[in-house]
């Protein structure tokens, strides 16, 4: 397989020029495991695992790598083994706190173009969601597509798509029934040689029939939605960058049962920039658009001009990102600490011999 296939290209070429010195090969990960990987190269897929020197260095989860990522490998070929020594630098990353206790980035996907955020429009429709995966996914580099599904299942196909409008100007959107065959042509438009577009969503929304209509065979499982609330089991099980036969990449992601922020100050002004505006003609700077007098965005409420559960997500969301930042303050101090003992550690054993 060439490597343009993969999304190879003249600027990758130049950051990996630092590693070619060592005689090493390229290979982007399509497949992740627990410990080891499925990497893509030239001469074929490969099973591959990171180097001891790599996983002694690393030490936070997103630095290991994520599908969608091109690697330094060194190749056994008669084993059909690979083992990765280094990670290009990312162009964009699509990025989630990880679910649990722990305050850790979870990377879903790396190295992509476009992101397919995939929405049914049956009983699971959520407009709060949407906003959710809108904020991490203008944060994450990529451009944000918004991929309506079940156009069969809805009775005011219109009015949903309007409502999706008004939190997500200039994005956009396209309503599809894979049942029936509507709408899916225009997806195929994104789908370029070289270019990678994910797929994300809840469970059940249909992100594995559309991976099958762009790939042209049944290369995903498809299950039926729960009858009851509409909800999907998670038919796709793990992350896979799939190559297409027509060009383009896929990556496929199981439905996200959460979504929870990470690090996402920047795109908080773009995909709020509604309230954002408003807020600048508050009467006081600091002003929290509680109880102060003269604040513009209570009387854009008022008025109707601003929706009141849009704007209470806003807060939502700002109150995520503070929580979100002390508990990494507080990690990141932590990680500090170890590193300092790990020296230390590591020079007592060398005056020691």
């Amino acid at each position: 397989m060439e490597l343009s296939q993969l999304g190879w290209n003249l600027s990758l070429a130049e950051k990996f020029s630092e590693y070619k010195e060592y005689g090493y090969e390229v290979g982007r990960i399509v497949l992740e495991h627990k410990n080891s990987y499925r990497v893509m190269t030239e001469a074929g897929e490969m099973f591959a695992e990171v180097s001891g020197k790599f996983r002694h260095i690393a030490e936070e989860r997103s630095e290991f790598p994520a599908v969608g990522d091109w690697v330094a490998i060194s190749i056994l070929r008669e084993e059909g083994k690979a083992t990765i020594h280094g990670i290009l630098p990312r162009f964009s990353k699509f990025s989630r706190r990880a679910s649990g206790e722990s305050t850790e980035e979870q990377i879903v996907a790396t190295n992509i173009n476009t992101v397919f955020l995939v929405m049914s429009l049956n009983n699971d429709f959520n407009i709060r969601r949407i906003e959710r995966y809108l904020i991490t996914a203008w944060e994450s580099g990529a451009n944000p597509v918004i991929v309506l599904s079940k156009t069969d299942l809805c009775d005011d196909i219109e009015s949903r798509v309007k409502d999706i409008e008004d939190v997500a100007p200039g994005v956009p959107i396209h309503a599809i029934s894979a049942t029936e065959g509507v709408g899916l042509e225009p997806l195929k438009g994104y789908c370029l040689e070289g270019k990678t577009v994910a797929l994300l969503g809840s469970s059940g929304v249909g992100k594995s029939t559309i991976c099958n209509y762009l790939f042209g065979a049944d290369k995903q499982q498809v299950k039926e939605v729960r009858d009851r609330d509409d909800r999907g089991k998670h038919t796709t099980t793990h992350r896979e960058l799939i190559i297409l036969p027509d060009g383009g990449i896929l990556i496929d992601t199981p439905g996200m049962r959460e979504l929870q922020l990470w690090n996402v100050d920047n795109s908080m002004m773009k995909s709020f920039s509604d309230i954002e505006v408003l807020a600048k003609d508050c009467k006081f700077n600091d002003c929290q658009h509680e109880y102060e007098p003269s604040c513009r965005v209570k009387r854009a409420i008022e008025e109707g001009l601003l929706d009141q559960k849009r704007y209470d997500n806003y807060k939502k969301f700002q109150k995520e990102l503070a929580f979100l930042d002390r508990q990494t303050n507080k990690r990141s101090q932590l990680l500090e600490k170890e590193k300092w003992k790990k020296v230390s550690g590591d020079r007592t054993r060398s005056n020691r011999r």
